[in-house]
């Protein structure tokens, strides 16, 4: 479903305001204030235009400038969980861990080990490759993690 060019705007306008500063809370509410739409159309309509509720997408982007902290300052783990928006370091760790797969720590140490090859590829392509897929929620990622499947699922049937 295609939409209206000026609802996009609005919607491009809430984005860019939660990229150029993702540390900072942003609640539908604000970001519905920033975009002039109701709260409710708001979150359906960023999720149509952008593939991503706003929690999911700015989630996103603090994991994406975390990542490039631990990558290239010598900033302790607990001063970029605090400059990336978590407000505490144990919840930044368990989402770190949950969305990339491994620890700040752990993410830190291979980075600086890998980072001579990387000197040769365009900085966009090594963004690009480093962004995290964010396809489900992360609490979704942890149940799906927890329950042990025995078989394959089978779809519901639609009444």
């Amino acid at each position: 479903m295609s939409q209206d060019p000026v609802l996009l705007r609005r919607l491009l306008r809430a984005k860019d305001k939660m990229d150029a500063a993702s540390h900072e809370e942003w609640p539908v509410e604000r970001l519905a204030r920033v975009s002039h739409v109701s709260e409710a159309h708001f979150a359906r309509a960023f999720k149509e235009a952008f593939g991503a509720p706003p929690h999911r997408y700015l989630l996103t982007r603090r994991i994406e400038r975390a990542k490039a902290l631990l990558r290239d300052t010598e900033l302790s783990i607990t001063e970029i969980a605090f400059q990336t928006g978590w407000s505490s370091l144990g919840t930044f760790g368990r989402t770190f861990r949950d969305v990339t797969g491994e620890s700040p720590g752990a993410l830190r140490d291979r980075e600086k080990t890998a980072l001579h090859a990387l000197e040769q590829v365009p900085h966009c392509f090594v963004s690009a490759a480093y962004r995290p897929d964010l396809k489900s929620a992360v609490s979704e990622k942890r149940r799906q993690e927890a329950v042990p499947r025995v078989g394959p699922r089978k779809k519901r049937e639609a009444p």
